[in-house]
């Protein structure tokens, strides 16, 4: 059945006259009430075993608590998860969610009343009393579903069907199997945890403690997402430094000797490049295995210790490997972003990056947001942290569900995460999981919480961990014997013992894939050699001729605006002149690119037609408005030119473009600002990512900043892309800063990104009045082979 949502707010009496209404003509009311009146009409013909409809005549008083029960229903769906029992270590806040009976003109005296609203549940004809009881159990457990924002009909009813049709029994009908599957995987991050606590003593790495069941969810996610209809062949992962260490050996594939290494302040040969950065900090990669038997390549992306800032990033790696591996099917990668509570409501990047979900430019077919919820952000409490009664309340702007689950019922988080992965891999948007959970020490190992907290840890420091609440869950239901539970943590800690003693693990073989390859194939530079000269840049004169008449020929049918075609014949007379200004220069060298079937990626504000409205990259037919991209058509075997007007953002759009670029070296990935001032906008992913990055990552990128930049009268915040400030974070041969004064120059520097046997992020301080001026114009004969990319030019 439909679910209806304007149910909801509907007085009985008012749902009544509407069902009279509808007997005497079905037509005379909405479609979506029609709907709902013959679903109710049904299951009151089954109750009485007589026929209902236009002929049926029932006890005002009746119909009237028969709706108001269908009202309750509702109450509970859209208000149940307040009252939910998600929290494992405080009893929730009164939210009034108006869930009485006297919130509905019901009594006590209904509560053994049968009711046939119940078939809604697909329990028809119960009492009150079962339908409430039914409603707490589904609506008000240890699961509490927020979906009733989710505007679109199929995707509530779709999440209805789930919740209220699962397996009822407590265990959620999960096998033995399984759930020693989850004592495992529990078991692995609660050990690991007190391994580390006892082995190293005071030495920072921010553990998982309270929040131990967040590896049993990820498990269960990579394993449901191997099984759904289009298997998921890739994972990409985002998360903070709060658990990370768990995550990247329980999860992502890394040994524990690796990790051991890090805190022994052991050489590890492939990490011994630049200035690395601490433990908790590292990305990897690896594959791993499916339950059944599917491999699936997860990658944990590197990240600074600003909150949040690496989500953009992982959308973008996402993007990336979507468009060149997976040929845009969204359902063969899966990215997942694990957020804390107080940096997911507190930082601005978290709604810039959540804007991206349905855009051309920027979706990446929904990611999974995890919250590792554990009620405190540093010192800093819940109440000083958000005004938000969730700190998930971002997920509504754009309708996404949320599942709030206690962090010390793995089967609840289990089914959470399962639940989660069909949602995202059926309908391709976002959906939340929060996680409540706790934090067991301070910030880190040797912060005291006590000083800011003490009533919190009062209870936290009684409070059994998952794992022991897990156990005595299972023990006390009779699926495993107590023995069987100490077997696996002895086991598990001789093991971390074994490995901490140089015995090596031997992950599961890694089969690189086609991008990483290439990568590979790249040197790393260190000497100032490899930036004394430029390689030779330049392209055959046949092809220069035929992509710049490819770039003045409209395609056949095609009717372009008046001041287009204006503007095309000076083109044409420029060229004929033997000259190309900024945009036949910038245009020719991503057709060069794309003709030697390497791809070409550009985003920002107004790109397609560019700020000052010199590109015209993308142009637009004056008849059908159908807009037309000029690069298209210039070869079969041409690479691919993407470009896309973005999103009101710096900070999200630089991040998402600098994760792209990770993705592989045979595409050019640029960003361009709308005017260089802005770029400040974007400093965190500028300093930490794109300066950076090599140096404590080892992870190469060739994007290019694009600043427009120039003291043209414009005033303080149209003049400026701080030359200055990009100048001082050069450093160690990091980036390379460009201020071109020549077409034919810019012709050369785009293209020295992708031919050089390196990639070094570039930034360009390009022109605003002189995309026009005489002065700026290039030879066409310096785009010709044997020419290179002049690194100064004299004023003579």
């Amino acid at each position: 059945m439909t679910d209806h949502s304007a149910v909801f707010n509907a007085h009985p009496q008012y749902i009544e006259s509407l069902y009279r209404s509808w007997q005497a003509d079905p037509a005379s009311v909405e479609s979506d009430w029609q709907a709902f009146f013959k679903g109710f009409d049904f299951a009151l013909t089954s109750a009485n075993g007589e026929a209902a409809g236009a002929t049926a005549t029932a006890p005002a008083s009746n119909l009237q608590k028969e709706f108001a029960v269908v009202n309750l229903i509702y109450g509970y769906r859209d208000r149940g998860h307040t009252l939910s029992t998600t929290n494992p270590i405080k009893k929730r806040k009164d939210r009034k969610p108006r869930l009485d009976l006297a919130d509905y003109g019901l009594t006590d005296a209904d509560l053994d009343t049968r009711f046939v609203a119940g078939y809604q549940l697909g329990m028809p004809d119960a009492t009150l009393r079962e339908i409430i009881e039914r409603l707490k159990f589904l609506y008000c457990g240890n699961i509490g579903f927020e979906s009733t924002h989710v505007f679109d009909k199929e995707k509530r009813e779709w999440l209805r069907k789930k919740i209220e049709q699962r397996n009822l029994a407590p265990d959620y009908g999960f096998s033995l199997e399984k759930k020693k599957r989850i004592l495992e995987k529990i078991n692995g991050a609660v050990g690991f945890e007190q391994f580390l606590a006892t082995k190293f003593v005071g030495q920072k790495r921010f553990g998982l403690e309270g929040g131990e069941s967040t590896i049993a969810v990820l498990d269960a996610m990579i394993n449901r997402a191997a099984e759904t209809e289009t298997p998921v062949e890739e994972v990409v992962i985002g998360m903070a430094h709060r658990g990370r260490l768990n995550v990247l050996c329980n999860i992502v594939g890394k040994t524990y000797e690796q990790i051991f290494s890090a805190f022994e302040n052991t050489m590890i040969p492939d990490q011994s490049y630049g200035s690395g950065d601490v433990k908790y900090h590292q990305g990897y990669s690896s594959q791993t295995q499916a339950l059944n038997g599917k491999k699936v390549y997860v990658k944990l992306l590197p990240n600074p210790s600003h909150l949040e800032a690496v989500d953009p990033v992982v959308e973008g790696f996402s993007r990336a490997k979507l468009d060149i591996l997976y040929t845009d099917d969204f359902d063969r990668l899966l990215p997942i972003l694990i957020h804390g509570d107080a940096a997911l409501a507190g930082q601005g990047i978290v709604y810039e990056v959540i804007q991206m979900m349905s855009l051309e430019g920027y979706n990446t077919g929904g990611t999974v947001h995890l919250v590792i919820n554990n009620q405190i952000g540093f010192t800093t409490s819940w109440e000083d942290a958000r005004s938000s009664t969730y700190c998930t309340s971002v997920a509504e702007v754009v309708q996404a569900p949320v599942f709030h689950v206690s962090g010390d019922d793995p089967e609840a988080c289990v089914f959470a995460a399962e639940l989660a992965v069909e949602y995202r891999q059926a309908f391709n948007t976002d959906v939340f999981i929060d996680l409540v959970c706790y934090r067991k020490h301070g910030h880190n190992e040797s912060d005291e919480p006590r000083f800011t907290q003490p009533e919190m840890w009062k209870i936290i420091e009684k409070h059994a961990d998952p794992r022991t609440v897990y156990n005595q869950k299972l023990i006390a239901r009779g699926d495993v014997d107590e023995q069987l539970a100490k077997d696996m943590e002895a086991k598990f800690r001789a093991d971390l013992q074994a490995r901490l003693d140089n015995v090596r693990q031997k992950p599961l073989p890694y089969t690189y894939q086609e991008p990483e390859l290439h990568w590979k194939a790249l040197k790393k530079t260190t000497d100032d050699k490899d930036f004394q000269e430029s390689p030779d840049t330049g392209i055959p004169r046949k092809v220069i001729d035929k992509i710049l008449n490819h770039l003045t020929t409209f395609p056949e049918g095609f009717t372009p605006l008046p001041q287009i075609a204006k503007l095309n014949e000076a083109k044409k007379q420029l060229i004929a002149s033997g000259k190309i200004d900024w945009q036949l220069g910038e245009l020719a060298a991503y057709a060069s690119l794309l003709l030697e079937g390497r791809d070409v990626r550009m985003s920002g504000q107004d790109v397609k037609r560019g700020t000052f409205s010199h590109r015209h990259a993308c142009i637009i037919d004056a008849n059908n408005y159908q807009e037309i991209n000029r690069l298209d058509g210039l070869s079969e075997k041409q690479g691919k030119f993407r470009i896309f007007n973005s999103l009101l953002s710096e900070y999200a759009v630089l991040g998402f473009e600098y994760g792209y670029s990770l993705s592989t070296p045979d595409a050019l990935v640029l960003w361009e600002a709308q005017f260089g001032d802005f770029a400040n906008g974007a400093s965190t992913i500028i300093d930490q990512f794109i300066f950076a990055g090599e140096s404590k990552w080892q992870r190469m990128s060739g994007l290019v900043m694009l600043l427009p930049h120039g003291y043209e009268g414009q005033g303080p915040e149209h003049s400026s892309a701080r030359l200055e400030r990009f100048l001082q974070g050069c450093a160690e041969n990091n980036v390379t800063i460009a201020n071109v004064t020549s077409a034919s120059n810019f012709f050369h520097l785009l293209r020295r990104q992708q031919v050089r046997p390196f990639r070094k992020p570039l930034v360009v301080m390009s022109p605003k009045s002189g995309l026009r001026a005489p002065f700026n114009l290039g030879e066409i004969k310096e785009l010709e082979t044997g020419n290179r990319f002049r690194e100064l030019i004299d004023d003579a």
